[in-house]
């Protein structure tokens, strides 16, 4: 899965011990973004949806400050 700066970023900020808690983390945080913010983690969302566990597990994620 391929993941853009952004979202890895995103990835790395709510980070947990496993992707159905990062996706957890993630979900419960969306009240508090903005539009644009909310929309980027949605995004995420999905795509670490589509992942399984394992490809989780594998992918590393970076924090990139650009």
């Amino acid at each position: 899965m391929h993941f853009t700066v952004e979202e890895e970023n995103l990835i790395c900020m709510y980070h947990n011990a496993d992707r159905r808690r990062t996706i957890g983390k993630i979900t419960a945080a969306l009240p508090d973004m903005d539009g644009d913010m909310r929309a980027l983690a949605r995004q995420t969302i999905t795509k670490l949806e589509a992942m399984t566990d394992a490809d989780f597990d594998g992918q590393k994620f970076l924090f990139t400050d650009e």
